[in-house]
């Protein structure tokens, strides 16, 4: 979906945040169409919690504009507040109290009468599986039990805009699945809006569109393929000890310049079946460890533009 083909949710502009001398966000901007999965990719360190704290009202910026369906906000008013659903990377249930408990206390928080809200929980506990064990102390269940409970909380308001910080954190693939085929639902059917941050690629090939976010600033934007077109043909790893001689050789030899990113050397080439072999050529027995050639990733993209590696 491409937000600038409609009427933009949310709209941020300039967006800045200094903490002393650093600068943690430097004037971001983007938009979010309806019903739109957005993400900010990014190490940490980059700016993405930043970006959170001053999208969910918990921290004001020093600079810059947001809006909501063309309406100029401020994140800490009520009438936004209203509006939005958060899921913050730290737990945030009360794990003396069931997970209905829970829904009904994030209910009320809402401001939802008894008889909207009671329904609507017992769909949420069906529709997370948690339905048999709706009634047992939170502090009984799996990480992915309770993340899939805070979803469920944020959810009871049909909020416009649900913000998610690093979703998958400590969250089993079945646990995780449920949660993205209920937002993905969610989403088609009421055209609610997501802001999601992740330092995790495969996370990130979950949403629309991408920024990718360096040094607090935007680096790309765009889709996952769009993105992952900007590295040409295939990406090959070498990795061995001393990965800068290593690269240096291949340079030399072959006219290949690599990076090196975790221990590994990262080279980019049209057609990687025909180097791996001349790479192989170059070193004695047992000099490299592995190589491997893979079609690119958002992390290939990501070292491609910034010369970091997601995990720095």
């Amino acid at each position: 979906m491409n937000a600038a083909a409609t009427d933009a949710r949310v709209r941020v502009t300039g967006l800045t945040r200094r903490f002393g001398e650093r600068v943690a966000l430097d004037g971001i901007s983007f938009e979010v169409a309806p019903g739109e999965v957005f993400g900010l990719l990014g190490p940490n360190g980059a700016g993405k919690t930043t970006a959170f704290r001053l999208l969910s009202g918990v921290l004001p910026p020093d600079a810059g504009t947001f809006q909501i369906d063309g309406r100029e906000v401020s994140p800490a008013s009520p009438a936004y507040r209203a509006r939005l659903g958060v899921v913050f990377q730290e737990p945030s249930l009360d794990l003396k109290l069931t997970g209905r408990e829970n829904l009904r206390l994030g209910a009320a928080l809402y401001g939802l009468p008894r008889a909207v809200s009671e329904p609507r929980i017992d769909e949420a506990l069906r529709v997370m599986d948690l339905g048999a064990r709706a009634d047992e102390p939170t502090a009984k269940y799996s990480g992915g039990m309770r993340r899939r409970i805070e979803i469920a909380r944020v959810l009871l308001h049909d909020p416009d805009l649900i913000l998610l910080d690093e979703p998958g954190r400590g969250v089993d693939p079945d646990a995780l699945r449920r949660i993205w085929d209920e937002l993905s639902a969610r989403k088609a059917a009421h055209g609610t809006s997501l802001i999601v941050t992740t330092h995790q690629p495969e996370e990130a090939e979950r949403c629309d569109r991408i920024a990718l976010l360096d040094g607090g600033r935007v680096t790309a934007t765009g889709t996952p393929d769009e993105l992952r077109a900007r590295v040409a043909g295939d990406v090959v790893r070498v990795r061995g000890e001393r990965p800068e001689e290593l690269a240096e050789t291949i340079r030399a030899r072959l006219g290949l310049a690599g990076t090196v990113l975790d221990g590994d050397v990262v080279l980019e080439t049209p057609r990687g079946h025909e180097v791996v072999p001349r790479i192989v050529e170059l070193f004695p027995p047992g000099r490299l460890a592995s190589i491997a050639t893979s079609r690119p990733t958002l992390a290939d993209v990501f070292a491609k533009l910034t010369g970091k590696g997601l995990a720095s």
